[in-house]
């Protein structure tokens, strides 16, 4: 699908991501809006899970719950290959699936990054696979006119020794927050500037950042630097960390009226704005797990939460975690597939 390109009264060329085509005349004059009419009408996504966690395949905080030291965790990234990582047949299965947008977990709370980060070698390109998936991933998505997203592990990093939650050894003088807050805007820069048109930020780890405090944090001079440099990008920060996100990602249900304020957020609150609801196909389970094979959530499954979000009127996002060498489970794959079918003859329920 190709771009349209426009030529701005000052000369300059402006071009509309492949994503928002349809909406190229919105996009010109306010593209925020575009974005926001995009992601209202879009449905239907899969989000994406991989990094060093998959090689154990006991989920993302596999460290933690497998009391491992950094050290050792930090070893898998010399066995880090991703030989089955096909951006092309990922983006092809989404589009099959009749989704609209992928989710791409590109630093999970390990603080490994899926992209060729010059802020930190921690990353896929510095590993056996020498790959930056995320630019393979963003080109197949921008040709094809699938919107990415991005989610970023922001309350969280347990390798950076400035971060909240680290488990990294502390400096000397102990930790300190500015350096960690110009770490993040330096690697939110990268994926703004280096990778195309994005969708959306959708920032992790709301419950540790809680304890610092979005004004410490700086959280909406993030949200601001986002917009600047891609207007129609939307941020989200899980169900609403300042209640200036643009829209909410919540984990496997909407919150009830009766929830505590922490679960809440401002959903319930700010019911204008668009949610997506992510929901894992290996139940109460985050990452890749051999354990689980067989007990995935099924087409019925998939099906009836697919409905419910449009009774409800919000995004579904099932979310996959892929194989330890980034091939798509084929549990979740046949699925998905099945949804897919159905969708192709019935439409979205």
């Amino acid at each position: 699908m190709p771009e349209t390109i426009f030529i701005n009264d000052d000369g300059f060329i402006e071009s509309t991501p492949t994503y928002l085509f349809d909406y190229s005349d919105l996009y010109k004059a306010e593209p925020i809006e575009a974005g926001l009419q995009w992601f209202a009408e879009a449905h239907y996504g899969l989000s994406i899970g991989f990094g060093l966690f998959s090689l154990i395949g006991h989920g993302y905080e596999t460290m933690l719950k497998d009391n491992l030291s950094l050290e050792s965790y930090f070893l898998l990234k010399e066995k880090f290959s991703a030989s089955h990582f096909d951006a092309m047949d990922m983006v092809e299965f989404v589009i099959a699936n009749g989704m609209r947008y992928i989710d791409f977990n590109v630093c999970a709370p390990d603080g490994f990054c899926l992209w060729n980060s010059e802020s930190c070698q921690y990353n896929s390109s510095n590993s056996p696979a020498h790959r930056d998936l995320l630019a393979e991933i963003a080109s197949v998505c921008e040709y094809h006119g699938i919107g990415l997203c991005l989610t970023y592990s922001h309350g969280k990093n347990w390798h950076h020794p400035h971060a909240p939650q680290t488990k990294a050894i502390m400096p000397e003088g102990g930790a300190n927050l500015q350096i960690y807050k110009e770490y993040v805007a330096t690697q939110i820069h990268e994926l703004l500037t280096q990778y195309g048109p994005i969708a959306a930020i959708c920032l992790d780890g709301v419950d540790s950042a809680r304890t610092i405090g979005a004004d410490d944090f700086e959280c909406l001079d993030l949200y601001k630097m986002i917009h600047s440099l891609q207007p129609q990008t939307l941020v989200s920060y899980q169900q609403g960390f300042t209640g200036e996100e643009d829209f909410f990602t919540i984990e496997e249900s909407l919150p009830e009226s009766d929830s505590p304020a922490e679960i809440q957020g401002f959903v319930n609150q700010q019911t204008q704005k668009p949610v997506q609801v992510r929901s894992s196909l290996t139940p109460g389970f985050l990452g890749y797990n051999p354990d689980l094979a067989g007990k995935h959530l099924n087409e019925k499954d998939v099906w009836e939460l697919l409905r419910k979000a449009g009774q409800y009127h919000y995004n579904f996002l099932p979310h996959i975690c892929l194989m330890p060498d980034g091939s798509i489970d084929l549990e979740d794959m046949n699925t998905l597939l099945e949804v897919g079918k159905r969708i192709e003859k019935n439409g979205y329920p």
